[in-house]
């Protein structure tokens, strides 16, 4: 059995909610960044954690937005973690934690071995190493990984097909989306597959 962590990210249908309860992954994620296809406003991620299995955590994903409207999201959600998925500062990083009182993952957008270094000083809780576009189903270089000092979420492109290879990286979790979907939504067998492999089933 592996102890590498599972997020499945972008739920945004009481369908979702049935298939990730049925395969119990440690982490779930809601949109809350403005404008994409899997958005969800504070009130929609409400009811459908109401629904979600309470040994299953629930993320927020915000990108550049206030402070004050990131607080009231989080409140209003219920959510249990929140991650930042834009430019914001370790300031505004240490200020979220300080107003909400929740942890925080902070994503990387990962070119070079620079940006590996710049989240591994991050003051969030914990770090996610994305593709420079976030949510286009590709992978970045995962050689860059080699040296890494800290514990980190890896996303960005996985699916079945290279889950494999991410796994031998032995990150702390892995997080998928567009990789568990078909054409446009979660698909239970591809959320089955995807977590038996991270578990060696």
């Amino acid at each position: 059995m592996s102890d590498i962590k599972i997020k499945i990210c972008g739920l945004r249908r009481p369908e979702d909610i049935a298939f990730v309860n049925a395969v119990k992954p440690d982490y779930i994620g809601f949109i809350f960044a403005d404008g994409r296809r899997r958005t969800v406003t504070p009130r929609q991620a409400a009811d459908l954690k109401a629904d979600l299995d309470p040994g299953i955590r629930s993320v927020g994903v915000f990108l550049d937005q206030s402070l004050s409207w990131i607080e009231e999201t989080a409140r209003t959600s219920g959510i249990d973690l929140i991650q930042l998925h834009g430019h914001e500062s370790n300031t505004f990083v240490q200020e979220i934690q300080q107003k909400t009182g929740l942890p925080v993952i902070r994503a990387f957008s990962v070119a070079c071995s620079a940006d590996i270094e710049t989240a591994c000083h991050s003051s969030a809780d914990y770090i996610l190493l994305d593709h420079q576009i976030p949510g286009s189903g590709q992978s970045f270089d995962w050689s860059l990984l080699q040296h890494i000092s800290r514990p980190y979420f890896l996303a960005g492109g996985l699916a079945p097909s290279n889950l494999s290879e991410a796994l031998k990286l032995q990150p702390f979790a892995v997080d998928v989306s567009s990789g568990v979907e078909t054409n446009g939504c979660k698909d239970l067998q591809k959320i089955k597959e995807f977590a038996a492999l991270v578990r060696g089933e």
